[in-house]
């Protein structure tokens, strides 16, 4: 009689990977679909240290070392000093998701410089400043990832969005660069463009609202967080090792 030992390999296994704004959201969906997939997870937050330490503990109860620090992206000095920690505490860094992001909505003849400035200095400064510290540490290692949340708005804009639109799109155009500067060292670095997903934020908003976008979509239902993290999983892993400079949308075909 003939055993067979299958031997289940996770897509992630043993990979180290920073998700900024980890702890809500879409960027909390992709750290526990990386963290069922094996890897080890550091996320950043802004404000609720008990959350974040509960989440810490959801996540290494698969099994993984997880480990959040209280950080603002948007600080150039604050991100130098955070892969020095995470790199210190985890020993590498393989991944990172640029995820951090705010919004100011309102129409161009209302909006202020300030409603300007914060989006985007905590949407598109956030991922320069992150990049350009994350880069280091991939260099050496000659391998990493970056993958970059935009919005299907970063493509097609949208009215009352005009900071927020900008600075997705200026995440699209940023990761086009480092894919062509960072290839020649085996680092990639891709785009999701979300549309229409299902967060606390959208939560929030009028059923009727909530109805009419649904009706938009050609597949008829909003997304949902797992469905951008399944992306993520695979743009991280081996599986797209030879995607880079891409843009791939996640809106059940919203934007065709």
């Amino acid at each position: 009689m003939r055993f067979f030992y299958f031997i289940s390999m996770k897509l992630l296994e043993n990979k180290v990977a920073l998700i900024t704004g980890g702890s809500r959201g879409i960027g909390k969906g992709i750290a526990k679909k990386f963290a069922e997939q094996g890897a080890n997870v550091a996320f950043t937050f802004l404000s609720s240290v008990e959350k974040a330490q509960a989440f810490e503990k959801e996540l290494e109860a698969l099994g993984i070392k997880a480990k959040g620090y209280q950080s603002d992206a948007a600080n150039f000095a604050a991100a130098e000093k955070l892969i020095e920690e995470i790199v210190a505490d985890f020993g590498k860094l393989d991944i990172v998701v640029n995820n951090a992001g705010i919004t100011r909505d309102t129409l161009l003849m209302r909006m202020s410089e300030q409603q300007w400035d914060e989006v985007m200095e905590t949407n598109l400064k956030s991922v320069f400043n992150i990049s350009k510290f994350a880069i280091k540490p991939m260099m050496k290692a000659r391998n990493g990832v970056f993958i970059n949340l935009s919005s299907i708005v970063g493509i097609n804009g949208n009215a009352g969005q005009a900071n927020y639109s900008s600075s997705k799109a200026g995440i699209i155009a940023f990761t086009k660069s480092i894919a062509k500067e960072l290839g020649s060292r085996n680092i990639r670095a891709n785009v999701i463009a979300p549309g229409f997903i299902e967060t606390e934020m959208t939560g929030e908003l009028p059923e009727e609202i909530r109805k009419s976008w649904e009706q938009a979509v050609p597949l008829k239902r909003a997304g949902s967080t797992e469905d951008v993290a399944n992306l993520a999983v695979f743009l991280a892993s081996d599986m797209a090792s030879y995607i880079t400079g891409q843009t791939i949308q996640v809106c059940g075909g919203l934007l065709m």
